[in-house]
């Protein structure tokens, strides 16, 4: 992998202002670009367009196919969350079919997301994100804080051993750092955790619309378990030493709360059904949706205006814009009222058409082949954000104060992690806050870290719901159904990255109409046709510059770490180049160094 860089001698853009763009962005799928315009003589991003050149198309080929077929198809939509979509999609298919999975089974499907929350954010987090923070990095692009760092002693020593920040720093290197190997280690074994609940990671092989095909028994239980609590025990060194590194990075760097810094404009909706309550029909939906394990809501301005799931559905937009599409206007609506009545919007899911038209890019028109959700709130079409997912999961979840189950509890204004005795360390308890500097860079990071502990304690729960049915003899796993000749469906759950829904309209036995909306889509949209910018565009546009090398040398390294603060996708190549009509040279790049890549 070679890196594009400038030459030494650079030429100002109009208005003084540098052009730089990275495309594609360093460790996620390359397919998304960020294009910038700087002014370094103030030190601050004053503009930012977020692209994608990748287009997938999934909405035209589900049409006509058998809609039992959907959630293998859509798994295939990721190569790393394949899971979260089979899941979302037998949510769907369940509702239009109207059949409610056995108790064990939905357990048996909580583990397996449980298992995929603790295996993404782990690697992603300790592999991908944390070389943005590493020694070398830091050492590249902020030599005068590593300095402080190695002067800085960490409040949490105790808990997870390294004496110094920059020790932290040191064991957060690619390949040679401790950590960075061990969180390697730890990875395999909750993907292993997966695989015993679904078979097959990351495209689950026992999965379907009613529930599970695997055959649960003790075994298996004490399988997951042995694993789950190894994890436990690593979580109580990881939260406290990411908690110890970014408020750091708040100390050593007056002012970089701003970095990555937007409104605060989250959704999450929701994750991990409590087969108590939940049977999947749209007009109970309300209902079941406020006993998930993790809240769903929609947090704007700091402030939880729903936790509502019929509002939530009814309230997705669909917009254009700057995307690479012809608009559906004038063409059929599929659904005119939900199952309760209520008016459903031309531009939501059920009712949306792709119409695909590839053209040049033009940042001051179209540029992505990405639409642009947005969640109307009755006055305004907001462009919310999944702050990486964690994010919006805790704030939301602790808003609500709907969760208590010993291991977690919501507080209102916290989520209280329980996790208990292992085998090296007693009990830990730790407490996620609604954090003072808002939705920013690290506090997407540090979400993250606390939910991987918020994941191994629900999954504690949900193996103990699974013993009590395995004892009681009650060991189904899967209820039959008949696929209707009419019908609609929606699913909602949280991907790693964050919301991520599937609408189904069934006609005449197969699928007439399929939209699946990730998180991606919602983060990485491009300006809408109001010209309110994407969430990638908004949090860099505008948030200053730290990084110590001068125009010519610059990394963009706090872009870097917001754009990936968002979790994007996994690791690929870097281009970057300045404008004005540059020849650029190819040099030996210095994200290579520091990542291997």
């Amino acid at each position: 992998m070679t890196a594009i860089v400038p030459e030494p001698t650079s030429t100002a853009d109009r208005d003084g202002l540098v052009e730089m763009a990275w495309d594609p962005i360093t460790r996620i799928v390359g397919s998304l670009g960020i294009y910038t315009k700087i002014d370094f003589a103030n030190r601050e991003v004053v503009e930012c367009h977020s692209t994608s050149s990748i287009f997938r198309g999934y909405s035209l080929f589900m049409k006509g196919k058998d809609p039992r077929d959907a959630h293998f198809i859509t798994s295939r939509i990721c190569g790393i969350c394949g899971d979260n979509h089979a899941t979302c999609s037998c949510y769907a298919q369940n509702m239009a079919y109207g059949v409610k999975p056995p108790h064990l089974g939905e357990w048996i499907v909580n583990l397996g997301e449980a298992a995929e929350y603790m295996f993404d954010h782990n690697i992603f987090q300790e592999n991908l994100v944390a070389v943005d923070y590493c020694e070398k990095m830091v050492s590249e692009t902020n030599p005068g804080v590593l300095a402080q760092a190695e002067n800085t002693r960490c409040p949490h020593e105790e808990q997870h051993g390294y004496r110094t920040i920059a020790d932290i720093m040191r064991t957060l290197n690619p390949f040679t750092g401790e950590f960075y190997r061990e969180a390697l280690q730890v990875s395999r074994s909750t993907r292993e955790m997966f695989c015993l609940m679904e078979g097959r990671h990351v495209h689950p092989s026992t999965l379907y619309p009613g529930g599970v095909g695997t055959v649960a028994t003790i075994e298996l239980m004490t399988d997951y378990m042995s694993r789950l609590m190894r994890y436990v025990e690593f979580m109580k060194k990881v939260v406290p030493m990411h908690d110890d590194l970014f408020d750091f990075f708040y100390e050593a760097l007056p002012g970089y709360e701003k970095v990555g810094l937007r409104r605060t404009l989250l959704g999450c909706w929701g994750s991990f059904q409590d087969p108590e309550y939940c049977n999947f029909s749209y007009k109970d939906m309300t209902d079941w949706g406020r006993k998930m394990f993790v809240t769903p809501g929609v947090v704007v301005d700091g402030k939880l205006v729903t936790t509502d799931l019929v509002d939530i559905n009814l309230g997705i937009r669909i917009m254009l814009g700057s995307s690479y599409y012809e608009d559906w206007s004038d063409q059929e609506m599929f659904v005119k009222t939900d199952p309760l009545g209520n008016p459903v919007d031309r531009r939501h899911p059920w009712n949306q058409h792709t119409n695909p038209h590839p053209q040049k890019r033009n940042l001051e028109d179209k540029y992505s082949w990405v639409m642009s959700p947005r969640w109307f709130d009755g006055k305004d079409n907001l462009a919310l954000d999944t702050g990486g997912g964690a994010l919006a999961r805790l704030w939301s979840t602790a808003l609500a104060g709907l969760v208590d189950i010993g291991y977690l509890e919501s507080t209102g204004h916290s989520v209280k992690i329980n996790l208990p005795k292992t085998a090296l360390k007693g009990p830990v308890s730790l407490e996620w806050k609604i954090p003072e500097h808002g939705s920013n860079t690290l506090e997407r990071n540090r979400a993250r870290t606390y939910f991987q502990a918020y994941a191994a304690a629900a999954a504690l729960h949900f193996a103990e719901k699974a013993l009590v049915e395995i004892r009681a003899g009650r060991t189904k796993t899967w209820e039959s159904f008949e696929v209707p000749d009419e019908g609609i469906g929606c699913g909602f759950t949280e991907a790693v990255r964050g919301v991520l829904s599937h609408h189904m309209v069934i006609r005449d036995g197969k699928i007439a109409n399929y939209h699946p909306y990730p998180p991606t889509p919602w983060n990485a949209s491009p300006r809408d046709s109001y010209g309110t910018p994407g969430p990638y565009e908004d949090a860099v546009q505008g948030q200053p510059i730290f990084e110590e090398n001068d125009r010519d040398h610059f990394k963009g390294i706090d872009i870097m770490r917001t754009v990936r603060s968002f979790d994007p996708c996994l690791p690929c190549g870097v281009h970057m180049y300045l404008g004005g009509g540059k020849t650029l040279e190819k040099l030996h790049s210095p994200t290579q160094s520091v990542t291997g890549e």
